[in-house]
């Protein structure tokens, strides 16, 4: 996948300057942040997570003005197994990590993006029990099953927001093991015994 950075100077230059307003539209200034840009090509970006929630932390975006989830159809779904591909680089570029590839059943950000995140989850910005259950319940939805979906019915069926706010509510839990913390400080110090077994 090759980089186009020359093409764009002008486009990096200028979106670093004029912030995209509300917060939800942040992706859109970072997938022309040379900062942030990993690669990229015409039909997609793939940037660093400005507020990483693990050690690897990498977004995966389509050029394509695709909101989220719930605009693709079919004729996407070349565009999603390419996106699942570079994922996969990425996973075997990182040979000592466990990464997993997926999606938000409901994103925050506008503009649909893959995550490609390892599952240390060592990281200062993850600080909330939304942010440790959008990884590790099934919120995080696996590529492969996004794609498998698409493939089968020609879309992604949405799930309510009850649905969605009762999965981001879930009790703490582990990823690793059957132990459930009280708080987010006890689940990232009991995480740290994990990293110290290479479990």
């Amino acid at each position: 996948m090759g980089t186009k950075r020359t093409s764009n100077d002008q486009v990096h230059a200028s979106a670093k300057k004029k912030p995209n307003g509300h917060w939800s539209k942040g992706l859109l200034s970072s997938m022309a942040d040379p900062d942030l840009i990993v690669e990229e090509d015409d039909l997609m970006t793939v940037i660093k997570d400005k507020y990483p929630k693990a050690e690897i932390h990498y977004l995966i975006l389509p050029k394509e003005d695709i909101s989220d989830l719930g605009k693709l159809q079919k004729k996407h779904l070349a565009l999603l197994e390419k996106m699942y591909a570079c994922g996969n680089r990425i996973v075997e570029q990182n040979p000592n990590y466990e990464i997993r590839l997926g999606f938000h059943a409901v994103a925050s950000m506008s503009r649909l993006h893959m995550h490609v995140i390892s599952q240390d989850f060592n990281s200062q910005c993850l600080k909330t029990k939304r942010h440790w259950n959008s990884f590790t319940t099934s919120y995080f939805v696996p590529a492969s099953s996004i794609i498998s979906e698409l493939e089968n019915n020609g879309c992604i069926k949405r799930i309510s927001s009850k649905t969605a706010e009762s999965m981001l509510g879930t009790p703490l839990k582990c990823h690793k093991c059957s132990l459930e913390p009280k708080t987010m400080p006890q689940l990232k110090m009991h995480l740290i015994t994990h990293s110290k077994k290479g479990s």
